[in-house]
C-alpha cells in the first residue's frame, strides 16, 4: 500500500512538473513573439531607453527611498524593543542596536546622492 502511494505521489509530481514546464514555455513564446516580430525591421535596435544620467537619477531616488524605509523600520523596532524592555538589560541593548542601525540607515540615505555622484564620475556619465 505504501509503495502504491509513493508511486502515485511520484506520478503526480511528474505531471505537475510537466504542466509547469508547459506553462513556462507558453509564457516564453508569448513574450518572445513581439520581439521576434520587431527583429525583422532594418532599423537599429535601441537597447537603453534612458541615458546614463537619467538612470542614475532614478537609481538615486529608489536608493534613498529604500534606505529611508529601512531606517524607519529599524527606528520603529528600536522604539518597540525599548518600550517592551521592562528593565531587561538584554532587551535594552537590543533596542540600542536597532537605534544605531536606524541612524546608520538615515546616514546612508543622506549620503546616497554623494555616493552616486562618485559612481557617475567613475563611469563617465
Amino acid at each position: 500500500m505504501y509503495r502504491i502511494r509513493a508511486r502515485l505521489r511520484a506520478l503526480t509530481n511528474v505531471h505537475v512538473l510537466r504542466r509547469l514546464v508547459t506553462v513556462a514555455v507558453t509564457i516564453a513564446l508569448v513574450l518572445a513573439a513581439p520581439a521576434a516580430a520587431q527583429a525583422d525591421s532594418g532599423a537599429p535596435a535601441i537597447v537603453a531607453v534612458n541615458s546614463l544620467p537619467v538612470v542614475i537619477a532614478n537609481l538615486r531616488a529608489w536608493l534613498i527611498g529604500i534606505l529611508a524605509a529601512l531606517a524607519t523600520l529599524f527606528l520603529v523596532l528600536a522604539g518597540v524593543y525599548w518600550a517592551t524592555a521592562g528593565g531587561d538589560p538584554a532587551q535594552v541593548e537590543r533596542a540600542k542596536g536597532a537605534l544605531k542601525n536606524a541612524l546608520v540607515g538615515y546616514g546612508l540615505a543622506l549620503l546616497a546622492p554623494v555616493l552616486l555622484q562618485v559612481v557617475q564620475g567613475i563611469v563617465g556619465g
